[in-house]
Formats: C-alpha cells, sequence, structure tokens
C-alpha cells in the first residue's frame, strides 16, 4: 500500500462535480493514515474448521490485501515469485496511469475518476508482518475459511493480465524497492475504487461486506471494524 501519499479516489458528496472536486483533493493532498488495530473479523460459516488469517491494510485513503506467502497453495500467484524470500504477499489495485505515477497529476486523477480506465496490481513482497512494515496504518486482520481464502486467493489470481501466459510480466517498478506493478483485469472509475476491489475480494471469500458503495476506505474499514 502507498503510505506517503493517497493513491485513490473517494466521494463523499451528492453531484458530479462535488464529487470530482473531493477525488481530486483525495489525490492531491498528502494523508495521515490512522494507527489504529482492530480485533479480527470473522468469515462466517466455516470457523469451526482451521482459519488462515489474512489482513487488510488501509492508510486512510487505499487498501490492500495481505496473505502469508506459506499460506498459498502451491503454484498459485506465479508473480509471488519475484520476491523469493519475502514472508508476506500485499496485493493492491488501482488505476494504470495514476498508481504507478511518480509525480501524478491532476489531470490524471481527473482522466481517471471521469472515464473507465485500464488498471494494474501493486504486489509488494514484505520483508515482515504487515503492522512491523506500516507501523502507522490500520491492520484488520480477517479469519477466513479454508474453503472461502481459497475463493480469495482465485479472485486475486483473476486480478492479473496474463494475455494467456503462465504469469504476468511486470509493467512498471513499485512504490517501494520491493514492489511491482503488473497488467491487472478491469476499468478503474469513480465508482470502482481501490477500494471497491478489496471489498469485491473479501466478499468472494465470504465476509459479509458491501460492494456497492464502497468507494473510501473507511467505508470498507467501517464494516471489517
Amino acid at each position: 500500500m502507498a503510505s506517503g501519499r493517497p493513491r485513490c479516489h473517494i466521494i463523499d458528496m451528492p453531484g458530479v462535480v462535488a464529487m470530482v472536486a473531493i477525488f481530486v483533493l483525495a489525490l492531491t493532498v498528502l494523508g495521515q493514515p490512522s494507527a489504529a488495530a482492530a480485533q479480527p473479523a470473522t468469515g462466517g460459516a466455516g470457523e469451526a474448521q482451521a482459519a488462515v488469517i489474512v489482513h487488510v491494510v488501509s492508510n486512510g485513503w487505499h487498501t490492500g490485501i495481505v496473505l502469508a506467502r506459506a499460506d498459498l497453495p502451491a503454484g498459485a500467484i506465479p508473480e509471488a515469485e519475484d520476491f523469493p524470500t519475502a514472508p508476506y504477499l500485499e496485493f493492491g489495485w488501482g488505476d494504470a496511469e495514476y498508481f504507478p505515477a511518480r509525480n501524478p497529476s491532476v489531470g490524471m486523477a481527473l482522466a481517471a475518476a471521469l472515464t473507465p480506465t485500464p488498471a494494474v496490481m501493486h504486489l509488494v513482497g514484505l520483508p515482515g508482518q504487515p503492522r512491523q512494515v506500516f507501523p502507522t496504518a490500520e491492520t484488520i486482520d480477517v479469519a477466513l475459511s479454508p474453503d472461502g481464502f481459497r475463493r480469495l486467493v482465485d479472485y486475486l489470481e483473476a486480478s492479473f493480465a496474463r494475455g494467456g501466459a503462465r504469469r504476468a510480466a511486470a509493467a512498471a517498478p513499485g512504490l517501494y524497492a520491493y514492489s511491482r506493478f503488473y497488467s491487472a483485469t478491469g476499468e478503474f472509475h469513480l465508482f470502482n475504487t481501490c477500494n471497491t476491489w478489496t471489498a469485491r475480494g473479501l466478499a468472494a471469500a465470504g465476509l459479509a461486506v458491501t460492494v456497492s458503495g464502497t468507494l473510501r476506505a473507511e467505508e470498507l474499514m467501517a464494516q471489517l471494524r
């Protein structure tokens, strides 16, 4: 996740003008992530089975999903091979032009907000537990059933645009030395943000989260709390 600057798009008021104004403000003002942590959320049915813990991380603007590499099924997420020593992997999704940009512009923000645009996956090979790597971010632990975890992994697999190849090629350097961007499926726009993508993955895993209308990080994290 991008801890230094906001990386996704938000709306708080009705009306296209108001939504775009907030959207641009969210992308150009540096946000301070929350330092709060929460108790594990549960995945509903299947809790009697051995739970698999995943982590949802938020810097107040952008959310990502963190998995322990040891929990991944053999052969899953071949892009993880780019980070062979990382004990944890964070997955984030966003606009293909704005998300990787070192100096994103208001024009990029408007283009991403107003028209559906291609997406990228940001894969981070975390060198430690997410709370250690992102100490000021909010991290919520989520307990999934084995079946729910498998569905989440399938969702992550389907988010990489591989074009028939075994794995996606890295499209750009990541935000950190230990991360990379890859071409992704889906289109980014004002009503399908990084946080919508995260919510959709958690819903696929069996969590009772609302996907439609979940645009901001806080809207998702409040549900998980």
